[in-house]
C-alpha cells in the first residue's frame, strides 16, 4: 500500500483556503508564484513517494543501534538522507546567502508534512537541523554562521537540541548542565541530556549539538540559562570536521515507536563549545529553535495522520466482509464515519499548520505586529491540534483494520507507535494550551479577536450560498468569542485547568472556518460533501468543549490528591 503525496490537496489549499497568495504578494517572496510553488510540492511528493515511503517499514522493523559506541543507522536511511540533502529538502526555508532556497515557511511546511507522512523517522533528522539553522541565523556569531550554517543547509551536517535532563523535563530551568570559558572564547560543558533524538548520525559528516547549561555564579531558575553550541568533531582551521569532541552517546532509549530514528542519551565531559547568544540569555535563543520546531512537529502528527489514512482507506476499498452496498467495509455505515472523519480532521488539522506558517511568512515580509501575534497565537494550536489528530487518526486506522489493525504485519499500529510522540516533545499539548491561555492572552484577547473576526466576516460572506453551514460557523465564533472574552477576565492560574478544552475549541472552530473556505471554492465537489460533515457532526463538539471551559477550574483542584487514590 504505497503513499501517495497529497500535492493537489496542498495547491488546493494553499491557493484556495489559507491565503497564499498574500505571500507570493510580497517582495521577500515574490518568486513564490503558483507555478514555481507546484512545481517544488510536485518533486518533493516523488521523492516522498520513491525514496522516503520505502523505508518506513523498514527502520521501523530495523532500528537504530548503538554498537561498541557507534551508532548504525536503519538499512536505507544513508541514501535516503543523501537524496534529501542532494534536492535541497532540508533547507527549503533556509536563507538563500548560506545556500537556502529561501521558500516561505508555507512550502516548507507543507513538503515537511508529506516527508513526515512518508518517513516520520527519518523526516526528524532534517526537521531538527531546520531549527538550529534558525536558531543560528538569529543569534550566533557572524563566524559562527558563515562555518555552521552552509554545511548544515547543505545537509553535509546535521544539527540536534539539548534540553531535558533526568530531573528536568518541562521544568528546564532545574537542569544542571555547566559551563565555564576556556580561555580561549571556548567554553568547557558538561553535564548529561536524555532524549536527543537524532544524538548522533553515521550518514553525516558532524552532529551539531546546541545545549542548554549553566555558567559559574549563574543565578537559578530558566534566567541563568545559557545556550552553547557543541559539535561532535571540532572544526579545523579549514572548516573540516577535526577531532572529536569529548561527548558520547551512552545508549539509545528503547521506544514505542520511531525505531529508525535514534533517541541518545548525551554525555557532555568538558566537551568544547561556543556561546550562542548572551550569556543568560540561551531560553530565548533555543525558543526560536523551539517555535520553528513546534509547527514543524503540529506537521509532523499531520503527516502520519495521512498516512494512517491512506492506509486504512486502501485496506477498507479492498476488504470483503458482511454485506455492503460497495462489497467491501468501506460501504459499512461505521466504517464511512471513521474514514470521514479522519479526512476532515486532517484537512482541518493541515489548513490550521498552514495557516499558521503563511501568518510566520507575512510577518517576516511586512514586519506588521498583527502578523507576528498571529502566528505567535496560532503556533501552539497547530502543535497540539496537529498532533492530537495524528493519533487519533492513527488509533482510528487500526480500528477500520478491525482485528488485523492489532497484528503489526499490517503495518496500521507503527503509525500510531510512531506518531504518539509528538504529542509529548517540544512542549507536551497540555503545556501548549497553557501558554495559549497564558502568554498568548496576554494581550487582552486582541490576536484571538481578529482571528474570530476573520471567521465571522467568511462566514457572513458565505451565507448566500451555503447559509445552513455559514451560519453554524458564525454561531460557533461568536460562542468561542464569549468564552475567550471570559477567560481573559480570569486570574491567571485558574486558566490553566481549562486551557486544554479551550485550545481544542478554538482549534474545532477554526477547523469549521477552513472547511467552509474549502466549500466555497469547491461548492459542488468533495470539499463541500467534506465540509458539511466537519460542520453538522464535528464542530458541535465545540459547544461541549466551552462548557467545561465555562466552569473554571474550582470543581477540578476540589479533588485531591488522596480522592485519587482512593
Amino acid at each position: 500500500m504505497p503513499y501517495r503525496a497529497p500535492v493537489a490537496e496542498m495547491t488546493f489549499l494553499l491557493n484556495e483556503v489559507v491565503g497564499f497568495d498574500a505571500v507570493s504578494a510580497t517582495e521577500r517572496f515574490a518568486e513564490a508564484s503558483p507555478d514555481m510553488v507546484q512545481a517544488v510540492l510536485g518533486e518533493a511528493g516523488r521523492i516522498c513517494e520513491e525514496v522516503m515511503a520505502p523505508l518506513n517499514r523498514a527502520g521501523d522493523l530495523q532500528g537504530a543501534k548503538l554498537e561498541n559506541g557507534v551508532l548504525r543507522s536503519s538499512p536505507g536511511f544513508a541514501e535516503g538522507y543523501a537524496a534529501l540533502a542532494e534536492g535541497g529538502w532540508v533547507s527549503v526555508s533556509a536563507p538563500p546567502e548560506f545556500g537556502g532556497m529561501g521558500l516561505p515557511v508555507a512550502v516548507g511546511t507543507a513538503v515537511n508534512e508529506m516527508m513526515s507522512g512518508a518517513c516520520l523517522a527519518l523526516q526528524l533528522n532534517p526537521l531538527l537541523t531546520q531549527g538550529q539553522i534558525e536558531a543560528l541565523e538569529h543569534h550566533a556569531s557572524e563566524e559562527i554562521k558563515a562555518l555552521y550554517l552552509p554545511k548544515l543547509i547543505s545537509g553535509e551536517w546535521s544539527g540536534t537540541m539539548n534540553l531535558t535532563e533526568p530531573q528536568a523535563g518541562s521544568d528546564v530551568g532545574a537542569l544542571t548542565s555547566k559551563a565555564s570559558a576556556n580561555g580561549d572564547g571556548t567554553y568547557a560543558v558538561t553535564g548529561q541530556k536524555i532524549f536527543i533524538s537524532w544524538g548522533d548520525c553515521d550518514f553525516t559528516r558532524n552532529v551539531c549539538h546546541l545545549v542548554l547549561a549553566r555558567l559559574p555564579d549563574a543565578p537559578a531558575g530558566t534566567k541563568g540559562i545559557s545556550l552553547f553550541l557543541v559539535p561532535k568533531f571540532i572544526p579545523d582551521a579549514s572548516g573540516a570536521p577535526g577531532v572529536a569532541n569529548d561527548l558520547k552517546v551512552v545508549s539509545l532509549e528503547h521506544k514505542m515507536g520511531l525505531h529508525g530514528s535514534p533517541t541518545c542519551v548525551m554525555s557532555f565531559e568538558g566537551a568544547t563549545g561556543w556561546l550562542i547568544g548572551e550569556e543568560g540569555d540561551g531560553m530565548r535563543a533555543m525558543f526560536t529553535m523551539m517555535n520553528n520546531a513546534r509547527l514543524g512537529v503540529g506537521g509532523q502528527g499531520i503527516g502520519a495522520a495521512e498516512g494512517a489514512y491512506q492506509h486504512a482507506l486502501d485496506y477498507a476499498m479492498e476488504r470483503k466482509q458482511g454485506r455492503s452496498p460497495d462489497g467491501t467495509i468501506v460501504g459499512h455505515a461505521d466504517v464511512r464515519r471513521m474514514l470521514a472523519g479522519m479526512k476532515a480532521d486532517i484537512l482541518a488539522a493541515r489548513s490550521i499548520a498552514l495557516s499558521c506558517a503563511v501568518a510566520i511568512d507575512m510577518g517576516r515580509a511586512t514586519g506588521e505586529a498583527d502578523w507576528i501575534a498571529r502566528a505567535a497565537f496560532l503556533t501552539p494550536i497547530a502543535k497540539a491540534f496537529g498532533t492530537d489528530i495524528g493519533c487519533e487518526v492513527a488509533e482510528a486506522g487500526v480500528q477500520v483494520y478491525g482485528g488485523m489493525g492489532y497484528i503489526e504485519e499490517s503495518g496500521a499500529a507503527q503509525y500510531y507507535r510512531d506518531v504518539r510522540v509528538t504529542a509529548i516533545y517540544e512542549g507536551t499539548n497540555g503545556i501548549q494550551a497553557m501558554d495559549l491561555v497564558g502568554r498568548k492572552l496576554m494581550d487582552g484577547g486582541e490576536a484571538a479577536g481578529r482571528l474570530l473576526d476573520e471567521i465571522e466576516a467568511q462566514a457572513e460572506a458565505a451565507k448566500a450560498g451555503l447559509p445552513d453551514l455559514a451560519g453554524a460557523v458564525w454561531e460557533a465564533a461568536e460562542s468561542l468569542r464569549e468564552a475567550t472574552e471570559a477567560l481573559v477576565a480570569t486570574p491567571m492560574p485558574e486558566r490553566f485547568g481549562v486551557a486544554v478544552p479551550y485550545l481544542r475549541a478554538f482549534a474545532r472552530v477554526l477547523g469549521a472556518h477552513f472547511h467552509l473556505r474549502a466549500a466555497m471554492a469547491d461548492p459542488s465537489g468533495a470539499h463541500a460533501r467534506l465540509a458539511r460533515f466537519y460542520i453538522t457532526r464535528l464542530l458541535p463538539e465545540h459547544a461541549g468543549l466551552l462548557a467545561h471551559v465555562s466552569r473554571g477550574d474550582a470543581e477540578l483542584m476540589a479533588i485531591t490528591a488522596e480522592d485519587l487514590a482512593a
